[in-house]
This record gives C-alpha cells, structure tokens and sequence, in this order.
C-alpha cells in the first residue's frame, strides 16, 4: 500500500542513523610565535634535512664572523670546527645510559635471513662480473664494503664551534639576540649579508629540535676586562631565550672577539663537498679573510684541516645605510617611516626620509595631491587614505635613479679583491676581471662584478660557474639562476678565442644590492627575468671575455712564431751545408779558369776560398734572417689582428710590518701603498 508517495513494508525496515550525533568542534583560534613558525617550516631558513642543516650552521656562523669583523673594519680571522659526535659519547653528554638490544625484529635495520642470502648473492654476481671485466681487461669500477642497512633513527651528531675576532657583544643583549627570532642588528637600508635575524638563531632551533642541547656563547669587546658566557636555549613556543648560564669570567689575555658552539645532528658525508666549496668560494670572494676550517671525525685517522690563507689586507668599504627611494616604498613602510619620523612638517618629511626629492620637487608632488594636502601639515596628522594618496603618487611619478653618494650602502668585494680571490685559490692560466657602474632596478641600487679565468688547479673542463650575492657563495639551484643562463646562452665563447667544451673556464659574478631578488624560499638564485640585472651580467662577463681574448691572441701568436721559427730552423743546417758546397764548387772553377766570375761574386769566392765564409758561419747568418723575418711577420700579424696593446703583467706588493705610517692609493687591478 502506497499513501503520499512513501511506502510501507514489514519486511524492509528502515535504516537510521545514530540518536547521538557527533557534533563539530568549535573552531579555536590559536596563535605561534615566529620561533614556532620557523620550526615547523624550517627549509624557509636552509634546514632542510641534516646534511643541508649541517651545511647552513657552518654558513650561518662563518658570515656571522664576518660581518662582525668588518663592521670595526678589522681582518677578518674565523676558525670553523666540526667535531663528530659517536652516539655514546653523545648519550654520556645528555645523561642517557647505553641499552643493549632486546628484540632485533623491533628495529628498522633488521636484516631476515632471506634477506641476507639475497643480499650475499648479488654481491657474488657482482663480484663475477667484475672478474671477467678483469680478465677482458675492462676498467673495473671499485666496489664500496657494504655497510648493511643503516636505522632511520641512527643519527650522526656534531658539535660546529666558529670563534672569531670581531666586534663581540654586549653582555646584556646575548640573550635576546640568539634566543629570540626576528630581532637583529641588520635591519636597515643598506647591503648586508643576512636581514632576517635568523642566523644562528636557526641552528639554536634545530639543535633544540634534533639533541635538545642548549647553545653556548663566550664573548668580549674591545676594552672589557671580562668575557661574558652564556649557556641558553630557546623557548620555542613563546619566543624567548631561556637562559641556563649567564656569567662574567676574567679576560686575561684581553681577548676580542666570539665563539659558538652548538651541538646539532647532520650528516657530514653527504654534504662535505659543498661544505669544502662553500669555504673555498668564501676565500675567493674574501681574500682578506682568513680561515681554518677543521674536521674531527669520530675516527681520528680522518681528520681534515684546511687553511685558506690571507692574500691582502684591502678590506670593501663598511657599507652606510641610505634612505628609501620613492618607487620602492609600499603603503606600510610609508605608515612606519611617519611614525618613526622626527620631522614635523609633511614638506620636511618628503625632504629628509627619501632619496632624490629636494625642496621644490617636493612641494610640486604636495600640489599635485590635492587641496587636502599643504606644506605646513603635520605629518602625524595625515589620515589613512592620504596615505594611501601619496603611495599612489609615488608609484606615478617620475623620479631619478639613485647616484652619487647615495651608493654608498652598497659595498662590492672589488675587481682587485676578486682578482686576488680567484688566483689564490684556483691558480689560473690567465683571468680578466670588471667591475661595472652602480645601476637601479625597482628603486634599488646594485651593481655587478665579474671575473672569468682559463685553466687552474682543480677546475673541470667546460664552464665553471661560481656565484656570489652580496659576498655570500651561492651552492644551490643553479640551474634557474641569471648568471647560469646568461652564461651558457647568451655569451659566444668562441668569438673570443675560448672553447666552451674543452677549455677549463672559471666564470665568477658577484651581484650586490641593497635587496638581492632572489627566488624560491630557499634564496639560493636569483631570478632572470628583472632586465636590468641580466643585462649587467651580460656586459660584465663580455667584458672580462674581450680582455682574454687580447691575451688569447697574444698566446696564440706567440706559439705560432714559436712554431715558425722551429721550421724554418730545422732547415738551417742542410740549407747552410748546401749552399757552401755550391760556393766552394764556384770558387774551384774560377780558380781551373773554367769559369770567370767578377765584382761582388769574385769577392765572395775568394772568402770562401780564404776560410772567411764557412759552413757555420752560413748556418748563423740564416739563423739571424729567420729570426728578423719571423719578427716582421708577428708585427703584420698584430696589426692585422688590431692587438697592439702590450701585455700586462700583475705584481703584488707584500705588506710590511704594523705599525708604519702609510698611505694607499687604489684603482680597479691594483692597490699602491707609499710608506712614510
């Protein structure tokens, strides 16, 4: 039976749902601390995995030093450890007892006997294929010892200690300034190396998260009397320092300078080589610096110690900080840079907080806001769509580009610095440097420098591209970066003498700014899609080309007159020997009378009859014509070739002792010292 549409069945009942429902939770509005943040998304700072982590820490400290050096405009000296920690030793150090095996099958590096028998078999077959590759005489490939299957939760442990000789810290900001994320002393307008106030304070978070041991900090400025020691983590989830030790201890030896230690889980073996590369390219674009980089491994047979020796002591100028360009300002700088203003007048504050607007330049942009905005105004009072009106102006507007001493918050390593850097470390064959002109992009000044060298000491065959953004190496995602591409598309290396594929070629382009456009989270590249950047790049890396070309022709000439002249010197000998055989022939027939011969051919004769011309005296003679031709055919060949320009040779001057009076004078390959 059917009534209204539904039906009625005993045989079918019904089928419902559960009488007590589960009711959604309410939504809870929860709140983290930036230190929470950047635990959680710790790749944004480099952390990616142990080995990245390991690397990133070292990277961290090591510009952390430097910058601590140059700020007092002293040399920078920064010693890097890396101590391997076995697990034991580790366990000793947080109080933790070894605990043997109980259960093997619990553990991830268990290995069953299946497993085991097929792994023995396939390394027999490989073995036997090795043997007859032998026997063929094939080359064999080395077989690494198998280390079985490691635990995901074996771990490697290191303590990283980076002690150098800079500015130090104040006692009373130690806490604050490695246990409390976002706060710094690098914020500003102005080229630096780090602007996050990250740093160090990430490798704290990491080591709390993977060893739970603090950090500890040994520090002393210049005068003090005492070195101030600081043992603390971080307390993630509020975002302060949580402080364990906080001491004063005596300075006897008036020591200056920091050293940190911290002890983090890594992974040293699959991130060597870009820790080696990144100490080696950091002493080529720090030249000045010097650097002992030390590895203590767990085996002490393994140890490894490096020194990148000091090559001068011209330092960069300290970069300054400058003021905020029109067009690169957004409507929150704008709202901070009023509230932070001393200026009262909106006229004063367009003067003074920006660059590149003067009096009457400015009073013409306050006429064309409107007739809400006057002079005389105060700045303070200007409401929140005013603001926005004079953000909209300042994105219409025309103003010039930054010039002058306005550059001075950019602080580029310097062609002579570069130069020095490249040859300490790779020992070219020859190398062309170029510093280019400060330009803008966005508002921002930047400016480009480059060098490119030929042959070295372990440089392979083909490009070799070393990148640099305000003095740091950049190791990763080369790939995308405008330096990597420009190099390989948009330079024709054959046009300058240089053989892309067999030669061994060095590029090195260090790009400085006072906001680098890197891309991606990770900041290891830089975009190639802002122009004016590209562009840079492209002129400077031509420019080092064209002066290794001149050099290039020069070589080239020169082992072809090398050439030239084994040639025609080879000949020399049967040359001579024929013709005094010819000459001797002459002159007995002139004496038979056979033959009658006058003038100049009569006085050669009875040379040759007198012994005044020989064999050898004939061979000199064409050794010196030789020489003359083959030094008449170079010159044509130079002035066909427009190379006139003789070739230059570096020299380095080696410093003296302290303590001298002196003054230098400085150009773009050169630095001159004149001591009083």
């Amino acid at each position: 039976m059917e009534t209204g549409g539904y039906s009625e069945s005993p045989t079918e009942p019904k089928k419902t749902k559960s009488k007590a429902t589960r009711k959604p939770k309410e939504a809870v509005l929860k709140q983290k601390s930036p230190a929470e943040f950047f635990a959680e998304n710790k790749n944004i700072a480099g952390f990616d995995n142990p080995g990245k982590c390991l690397y990133t820490t070292v990277r961290e400290l090591v510009e952390n030093s430097l910058d601590s050096a140059e700020s007092i405009s002293e040399l920078p000296e920064v010693e890097i450890t890396i101590e391997e920690i076995g697990k034991s030793k580790f366990n000793s150090m947080i109080g933790l007892v070894d605990r043997e095996r109980v259960d093997e099958e619990l553990y991830d590096d268990f290995e069953t006997a299946k497993a085991r028998e097929k792994r023995l078999a396939k390394e027999a077959r490989t073995q036997e294929l090795q043997a007859k590759n032998a026997a063929l005489g094939k080359k064999v490939k080395e077989t690494q010892a198998s280390k079985g299957m490691r635990s995901r939760g074996e771990a490697s442990f290191y303590r990283v200690t980076c002690k150098d000789n800079g500015r130090g810290m104040p006692h009373d900001d130690i806490p604050n300034m490695f246990g409390r994320v976002l706060s710094g002393t690098k914020y500003g307008l102005k080229q630096t190396r780090g602007k996050f106030g990250l740093g160090a304070k990430m490798a704290l978070i990491w080591s709390k998260m993977s060893t739970g041991l603090p950090i500890e900090i040994s520090s002393s400025m210049k005068g003090q009397s005492y070195i101030s020691f600081c043992r603390l983590d971080i307390d993630i989830h509020r975002n302060i320092p949580h402080i364990h030790l906080h001491e004063k201890r005596d300075n006897k030896e008036r020591w200056r300078g920091a050293e940190i230690q911290v002890v983090i889980e890594g992974n040293w073996t699959t991130y060597r080589s870009k820790i080696l590369h990144y100490m080696r390219q950091m002493a080529v674009i720090t030249p000045y610096a010097q650097f002992l980089f030390k590895f203590a491994p767990d085996a002490s047979d393994k140890n490894v110690t490096i020194r990148f020796a000091r090559r001068t002591d011209v330092m960069p100028p300290v970069p300054v900080e400058t003021k905020y360009h029109p067009s690169a300002v957004d409507l929150l700088l704008i709202k901070r840079l009023i509230s932070e203003t001393s200026k009262e007048n909106l006229l004063q504050f367009l003067q003074h907080e920006f660059v590149n607007i003067g009096k009457s330049y400015a009073e013409r942009l306050i006429g064309e806001m409107g007739p809400d905005f006057s002079p005389k105004m105060a700045v303070k009072s200007l409401t929140s769509q005013q603001i926005v009106r004079i953000h909209q102006l300042f994105r219409q507007a025309k103003f010039d580009d930054p010039s002058g001493d306005l550059f001075e918050c950019l602080s580029p390593a310097g062609e002579y610095n570069l130069r020095l850097g490249i040859i300490k470390e790779l020992h070219p064959d020859m190398v062309a440097t170029y510093s280019g002109s400060a330009q803008v992009f966005e508002g921002h000044p930047f400016m480009v420098e480059a060098g490119v060298s030929v042959g070295g000491k372990d440089v392979k065959q083909g490009l070799n591209i070393f990148r640099f953004a305000n003095r740091i190496p950049l190791l990763f995602e080369q790939g995308a970066d405008v330096v990597t591409r420009t190099a390989l598309k948009r330079i024709n290396w054959n046009s300058y003498k240089i053989n892309q594929a067999q030669d061994k070629i060095g590029v090195f382009v260090s790009i400085v700014s006072t906001k680098i456009p890197f891309k991606g989270t990770g900041k290891e590249y830089i975009g190639d899609d802002i122009s004016e950047i590209a562009s840079a790049v492209k002129s400077s890396i031509q420019q080092c080309c064209i002066q290794l070309k001149s050099k290039i022709v020069k070589k080239i000439q020169a082992r072809e007159q090398q050439e030239r002249k084994r040639n025609l010197s080879k000949y020399i000998p049967d040359a001579a020997g024929a013709i005094y055989d010819v000459l001797k022939e002459m002159a007995q027939t002139h004496a038979s009378k056979k033959q009658r011969y006058e003038d100049e051919d009569l006085n050669v004769l009875r040379k040759v009859s007198a012994h005044l011309i020989t064999k050898q005296t004939l061979s000199e003679k064409l050794a010196k014509h030789v020489e003359q031709v083959d030094y008449e055919m170079a010159l044509e060949y130079a002035t066909q070739s427009g190379v006139s320009e003789e070739p230059r040779e570096t020299i380095y001057l080696q410093s003296l002792e302290d303590g001298k009076n002196f003054m230098d004078f400085h150009s773009p390959v050169f630095a001159f010292r004149l001591y009083q």
